[in-house]
């Protein structure tokens, strides 16, 4: 019996869809599973994960985090953990990976954890990404992670090399497979003309996402004539900056923050293309996501991301912190019909062919085996 567990806070993000998705895939191979979240008391976003678990059927524990000081969540987790008769603990971020230690001494059990990456650097989180490489990560069996990079920084931090494993992200593709053409598309959900290219993007609004690039890149594009539109999905603390960003250059009818996103795939068969323009990622499930439905790809050629995208052939890799290499992405790709529908056809057969999630699944319960 594996337990996943992870600390959140809203509506939740890839990592948190891989969790929801892991017990239908775990379930045919003798695995049982239970997905553990600690929020806080009352958090609205949260219904957008009870939504997802319960597409997906998946067992969800809620525990309230009442902060820094509440040492009532290890007694929960340590109460939890022996109810459930939990052999393993798979953690997913530094709180957990902490809380899954400490409950390991009074409940014995071993002890894995996903490294995602470490993006964030606002506030105190650098500070605790440093002691989670430098003195929580050495002490776990096992430390998956999900690029190259990742795991570079978790040996680096001091985890022996022989305890990490690459894995990298995966999607089951037969949920995020088109449905619907574009330009039906564009019209029930937007109201946008077909001829109207539509640039679109989503994720935390955070800066290592680096939106405000985007959001300047495409406005550019607006003035020099292009009849685009851009879409961005998502909350986070940046919203107030990227919207007057947005009205400082006048764009408010053709640059739109739409919020939160319950249904990505839905979003994804709206546009024309999708960029990313993070400076900093760990394996974005947001690329898979995009190619699996056949939304042509741009994206900056940060952390995982060329392990994902071949360059001119399944999407188009540009540097990262540029706008004018933004713009001149979009502009390529705009005037090309040809290469959008090449892009396309190419990034559904990347997905099908190398990111089966039943295939990575199958990977990480042979890690639960001790295979």
């Amino acid at each position: 019996m594996v337990l996943h567990a992870r600390m959140m806070t809203g509506t939740g993000g890839g990592p948190d869809k891989t969790i929801v998705n892991s017990p239908r895939f775990l379930k045919p191979l003798g695995i049982g599973c239970l997905c553990v979240f600690f929020r806080p008391h009352n958090d609205q976003g949260f219904s957008a994960i009870r939504k997802r678990a319960s597409e997906a059927n998946a067992e969800i524990i809620e525990v309230d985090d009442r902060g820094l000081f509440d040492f009532s969540m290890i007694r929960k987790t340590i109460k939890l953990c022996r109810e459930k008769k939990i052999n393993v603990w798979h953690g997913h971020d530094y709180k957990t990976n902490l809380l899954g230690w400490i409950a390991s001494k009074f409940h014995p059990m071993r002890l894995i954890t996903t490294a995602h990456g470490w993006v964030d650097f606002s506030g105190r989180l650098p500070t605790y990404y440093k002691y989670e490489k430098h003195w929580i990560l050495p002490r776990y069996e096992k430390v998956i992670c999900v690029s190259s990079t990742v795991m570079e920084q978790a040996i680096a931090g001091g985890t022996p090399e022989s305890n990490c494993v690459l894995i990298e992200n995966a999607i089951d593709h037969e949920q995020f497979s088109r449905s619907r053409t574009i330009p039906e598309a564009k019209a029930n959900d937007f109201g946008i003309a077909e001829d109207r290219f539509l640039v679109g993007s989503i994720g935390r609004l955070s800066p290592e996402k680096g939106f405000d690039l985007l959001i300047d890149a495409v406005s550019t594009l607006i003035k020099q004539g292009l009849n685009a539109e851009l879409v961005i999905a998502g909350e986070g603390p940046e919203k107030a900056k990227l919207q007057q960003q947005i009205n400082q250059l006048g764009m408010q009818d053709r640059i739109r923050l739409i919020g939160f996103c319950q249904d990505t795939r839905s979003f994804y068969e709206t546009l024309d293309l999708f960029v990313l323009s993070s400076h900093r990622e760990g394996l974005p499930n947001v690329v898979l996501e995009a190619m699996a439905i056949g939304t042509p790809v741009i994206a900056t050629a940060v952390d995982g991301v060329p392990r994902i995208i071949t360059d001119g052939v399944d999407g188009i890799l540009i540097p990262a912190d540029s706008s004018a290499s933004i713009t001149n992405a979009i502009h390529k790709l705009s005037t090309n019909p040809e290469l959008l529908v090449t892009l396309s056809n190419q990034g559904i057969r990347t997905i099908r062919n190398d990111w089966s999630f039943k295939r990575r699944m199958e990977r990480i319960g042979d890690i639960y085996e001790g295979r």
